[in-house]
């Protein structure tokens, strides 16, 4: 099995931010098959569920950067997926988070992720602003992106998600 190398390592108080391994796959497919998959995409069996994974990957090669994979800084476990993502098709640069483990729903982690892969992305890729594309139902989310200081800022329409709220984060000045 080949590991990516290079991607960074990202600590919080309760978590590790890092890259994706093979054996977060299982916790992400059972996500990904389940009703919890529905502002993402879901759900979706296995093999759609692996190409979904797999995007991660590429987007690391292909970009320089993509989601980490949050995981318990104690045991690993992965809990989702936060960070930087650029995808064909989007109309900028976001900031996306998702939580795969039911467990993990609810505890603050999404947000505590989320707020360190921003502050990597500023830091690291020099970006001066992001969005975070939500989904209208997605009520959390949204919750979510207003906790991190986000603002709405129009719709967008994906071909294939259809219509999504825009959510703008806030530049790195304004955060500090």
């Amino acid at each position: 099995m080949i590991e990516l190398t290079g991607i960074p390592v990202i600590e919080t108080e309760r978590l590790r931010l890092r890259g994706p391994k093979l054996s977060d796959f299982e916790v992400w497919a059972d996500c990904a098959a389940s009703e919890r998959s529905r502002f993402i995409g879901g759900p979706m069996d296995r093999g759609l569920a692996w190409r979904s994974f797999c995007h991660l990957t590429g987007h690391w090669v292909y970009r320089g950067f993509s989601t980490f994979i949050f995981a318990d800084k104690v045991t690993d476990a992965p809990y989702g997926m936060a960070g930087p993502w650029f995808p064909e098709g989007w109309p900028e640069p976001e900031i996306g988070w998702t939580v795969w483990a039911a467990q993990a729903e609810g505890k603050g982690y999404a947000y505590e992720a989320a707020r360190a892969a921003r502050g990597w992305a500023y830091a690291s890729l020099g970006w001066q602003t992001a969005i975070s594309l939500i989904m209208p139902d997605n009520l959390r989310s949204q919750a979510l992106a207003g906790r991190m200081d986000c603002s709405r800022d129009g719709d967008f329409h994906h071909a294939t998600y259809g219509a999504m709220q825009v959510w703008r984060h806030p530049s790195p000045e304004q955060l500090q």
